[in-house]
């Protein structure tokens, strides 16, 4: 069936309180995707940010951010008085999010609703406890010890805590245990809010898409507790580190800094590791978009420390072999392949054996500096894929017509058919929608005819990324008849 959704980060909703969050602003906008035809909600990582706010790089695969849980949900469990929290200068723009204040004054509020809950602790929190033990119990003491080593990254803390030995580990369990519940119980509220989310979106036929980055930050409880699983060297520092070579895109390339995975020691236990990452964020959402795919095929190699990806160099991953022991382990799931980037025959044989459908995005198909442009026309899409005018590394549609190079405009404007004075963002979309792919999304952004001020990431930029929020009101009624009606048109009614 041919349908549409919507890519909007949770942290992009409207809110009072410095940040989207699980509450009663998510369920309006799933009622603005119900009303509008919409099939899909697509997000980004959900899990802890870390130093840059990227959720790209976070302190966990597996736990969610706590900035996302809602205070006015917290209000209506008992768990906090409306003053606690209504009263804060979260000191936002209502259209930019403020983390470096979410981070001073986010935490006090959610200790104070920790310590209501555990005045009359629910049954089913240590079930909650014990259903995620294989990763919650690190990942409480990972952050308990990161708060008493004032956010220092693992890497320097003590060498008995940095080795995670069994005496040290012991001694922190007890001396901060007060600590390590408190992150536990975070965990619970804010996968008790997630789950009531998901459900709210799926009983009015929305489904979640959700992300997986293919690498995990340096400065995460995944490497701390399981650093043989990455290239390090005897003292538990990266040999090579993850990135992108120069392209037309960039003369540097991009320098992402993630330790690079050892496939060799992975594939000895069939890849158990990514099997329980990916069968838990395939029950966390609905599909799972698995970003950077090309890395599974190869991946680029740069030396640690150096300021550029310029020297950095191809390895052999996987392949095939990772996601044949995923399946056989637990069966064919619903999954998007990221397959962006340098394209090359073996990637692109490696989407086609694995039979996950790929990403064409629009705004590249007029991009001259990419090779891989004239396969993101499309009249050259094919039914099984997943087609985006933009994603969130790209320039909204708008903002693209204003930046990119005027050949490259033009080229858009004569394809497209865009006389003038029509409207850009509504012709580019209506061309996505027209075509064969199955499945099309389109940013929030787009919708709303924003310009470069609500771009989400301007990728190897630091300081203005993953900041744009959506204002009040903005998901109108009227937005939603449009764009229903355009579903119709195209046939793409959810």
């Amino acid at each position: 069936m041919r349908k549409n959704g919507i890519l909007m980060h949770l942290s992009s909703l409207p809110s009072s309180y410095g940040i989207g969050a699980m509450g009663q602003t998510a369920k309006d906008f799933v009622d603005f995707l119900q009303a509008s035809g919409q099939s899909y909600w697509q997000l980004l990582p959900i899990c802890p940010t870390s130093y840059g706010d990227s959720p790209y790089q976070s302190y966990s695969t597996f736990a969610g951010n706590p900035y996302f849980i809602d205070l006015d949900e917290l209000h209506k469990m008992g768990l906090l008085e409306k003053e606690d929290y209504s009263n804060i200068d979260w000191e936002n723009e209502p259209e930019r999010v403020n983390f470096g204040a979410l981070y001073r004054k986010r935490y006090p509020v959610l200790h104070k609703a920790v310590d209501m809950f555990l005045t009359s602790i629910p049954e089913d929190f240590q079930e909650f406890c014990e259903r995620n033990s294989s990763w919650l119990s690190d990942f409480a003491l990972f952050m308990a010890l990161k708060d008493v080593h004032g956010g220092a990254p693992w890497s320097e803390w003590v060498p008995p805590l940095r080795n995670r030995e069994s005496k040290a580990l012991a001694v922190a369990e007890k001396a901060y245990e007060e600590n390590v519940i408190f992150w536990k119980v975070l965990q619970y509220l804010f996968f008790k809010q997630w789950e009531e989310l998901k459900s709210y979106a799926n009983e009015r036929g929305i489904k979640i898409i959700g992300d997986l980055p293919i690498y995990v930050s340096l400065d995460s409880v995944d490497v701390w507790a399981h650093p043989e699983l990455f290239q390090l060297d005897d003292n538990k520092v990266p040999k090579e580190v993850a990135g992108c070579p120069p392209d037309g895109f960039s003369a540097d390339g991009q320098l992402w800094g993630n330790p690079l995975f050892d496939w060799d020691y992975m594939e000895k236990d069939d890849f158990a590791w990514w099997t329980e990452r990916i069968h838990y964020l395939c029950k966390v959402y609905d599909i799972l978009r698995i970003d950077h795919f090309r890395g599974f095929d190869s991946y680029y190699a740069i030396p640690y420390g150096d300021d550029t990806a310029k020297n950095g160099h191809w390895k052999q991953g996987p392949g095939m072999k990772l996601f044949d022991a995923v399946e056989h382990a637990i069966g064919r799931q619903s999954i998007i392949a990221e397959d962006l980037g340098h394209m090359t025959d073996s990637v692109r044989q490696l989407l086609k054996d694995s039979r996950f459908p790929g990403m064409k995005v629009m705004e590249f198909a007029f991009d001259k500096r990419d090779e891989n442009c004239i396969d993101y026309l499309p009249h050259n899409y094919i039914r099984n894929c997943v087609a985006y005018t933009g994603t969130h590394d790209n320039d909204t549609i708008l903002g693209w017509f204003e930046d990119a190079d005027s050949e490259d405009t033009a080229y858009a404007r004569e394809y497209l058919y865009i006389s003038e004075g029509e409207s850009l963002n509504w012709s580019m979309m209506s061309a996505l929608w027209a075509s064969v792919a199955d499945t099309t999304i389109v940013q929030a952004q787009d919708l709303l005819g924003l310009g470069s001020e609500a771009r989400m990431n301007e990728p190897s930029t630091v300081g203005k990324n993953w900041q744009w929020r959506a204002l009040e009101g903005a998901f109108s009624e009227d937005l939603a008849e449009k764009l229903r009606h355009k579903m119709e048109v195209y046939h793409r009614l959810g």
